[in-house]
């Protein structure tokens, strides 16, 4: 059972940003593709209305609204669109956890660009070394004020990130952006393509180069998700965890390091969420008493969620990071730190998408296969103080950002903050330095 984030939703309709493009030719849907779409709307919208937790749909009638898809569909001159008509259904809900994970492009686009929320501001926050973006002039800690004309912020990043890099990906994107000097400036930042194939065969026929390209892509993944650790002379250790997707030996190795240091700063900034397993092996790995992290609300019934202790915890003083991209789990884990006041939570407000999903992952043909499916909320996850957390997030309990400067200079102020209240001194220059960011391959 995952609650990894991946979109959240917000109050810019989907459907107008869908009609927003940057010079990018698509071929025109053939009957054929027209029937595929079809068929997956009717798969996805028969898996929401079996599972979905809420059997009112928050008072969406369901029916009417894939009706409204399948009329949609009718008239759509690609299959992108059609895509994000059954997308805009499922958006229709509400919910951070119930979206739609469509067919792979025939190809990946890299804009060269990370952004994101700090405070009620969006920045640059890295730039991909030769990329158009950097050509262009795009540097850390400018504030994006737009992009292809839609105003940026927090409630709706998200789904424009989703929007323009998983549904409709764009031949380039328009930024209006405003320099730390308060300069501001537009431009097109043009993506760099890399080809590839939307249906793949993976019998191992052909050389199977689609499958060992698939087995790559797990490698790089597997390396860039890899959680990370630093120690501080005696005094600190220091764990980035990039997503809750360990076993309980990995995280008991992980904490079995941290032992040996009377202060833990577990990072989670930037962390999606994930498993369920991994959220209670990491909650038992700091308390030492069973903990109930939320109660789980389904279709018919609500059960608690509880972590039981691990054998050998850390128990000394702990200081746990976040930032607006902490979703999910991280959200969960960061707010029973916080009702068990069990340590300090500083950086930014999270992401306020915490809602219980599965993966329905489901395919076209046999030994030629195309990849869709959606995640389906099935539980609502509500803490102990009795509220959710969806749509409202976890408040830190020191709010802790990174100006743009700090960003245009590669300094880390929430890192250094959290070492000092543990009595340690660093630099946000050397903090900034802890976990160099690596970004994935161009291949």
């Amino acid at each position: 059972m995952s609650i990894c984030s991946v979109v959240r939703t917000g109050k810019v309709l989907l459907a107008s940003m869908l009609l927003v493009t940057l010079s990018w030719s698509q071929q025109p849907m053939s009957g054929y593709d027209r029937g595929r779409a079809e068929d997956i709307l009717h798969v996805i919208a028969s898996d929401v209305k079996k599972h979905y937790y809420d059997t009112s749909f928050h008072g969406v009638d369901w029916d009417a609204r894939v009706a409204l898809a399948k009329q949609q569909i009718e008239t759509r001159t690609s299959f992108n669109l059609a895509m994000s008509d059954i997308a805009a259904a499922l958006d229709s809900l509400n919910d951070s956890h119930t979206f739609l994970i469509p067919p792979g492009h025939a190809y990946r686009l890299d804009y060269g660009v990370q952004y994101q929320i700090i405070g009620e501001r969006c920045f640059v926050t890295r730039v991909r070394p030769t990329s158009d973006a950097e050509k262009k002039g795009v540097r850390p800690g400018d504030e994006i004020l737009g992009i292809n004309g839609y105003q940026v912020n927090r409630d709706d990043l998200w789904k424009m990130q989703y929007v323009y890099s998983v549904l409709r990906p764009q031949a380039g994107l328009h930024f209006t952006l405003q320099a730390p000097s308060g300069e501001q400036r537009q431009l097109d930042v043009l993506a760099t393509v890399q080809q590839g194939k939307r249906v793949k065969d993976l019998t191992g026929g052909g050389g199977g180069q689609d499958l060992w390209d698939f087995v790559r892509d797990e490698e790089t993944q597997e390396h860039l998700l890899r959680a990370r650790y630093r120690e501080y002379g005696n005094q600190i250790s220091v764990i980035k965890l990039p997503a809750f997707f360990f076993s309980q030996n990995e995280v008991e190795d992980l904490l079995g390091k941290a032992r040996k240091h009377e202060n833990l700063i577990l990072d989670l900034r930037d962390n999606p969420g994930g498993s369920i397993d991994t959220l209670k092996y990491l909650t038992g790995s700091v308390f030492d008493k069973e903990t109930k992290i939320a109660d789980r609300k389904g279709r018919k019934e609500t059960k608690p969620e509880v972590a039981k202790p691990l054998h050998n915890g850390f128990r000394g003083k702990l200081v746990v990071l976040v930032d607006a991209r902490s979703a999910s789990a991280a959200e969960l884990f960061a707010r029973t730190i916080q009702l068990e006041k069990r340590g300090a939570v500083i950086g930014d407000r999270t992401s306020g998408a915490v809602m219980e999903a599965k993966h329905y992952d489901e395919t076209m043909g046999t030994d030629t296969v195309i990849f869709y499916g959606a995640s389906i909320t099935e539980w609502d996850l509500i803490m102990s103080d009795g509220k959710s957390l969806e749509h409202a997030g976890v408040t830190p309990d020191e709010v802790v950002l990174p100006t743009a400067q700090d960003l245009a200079n590669d300094r880390d102020p929430v890192l250094a903050r959290a070492a000092e209240i543990l009595g340690v001194k660093m630099s946000p220059e050397d903090a900034g330095k802890a976990f160099p960011y690596e970004w994935p391959p161009l291949h």
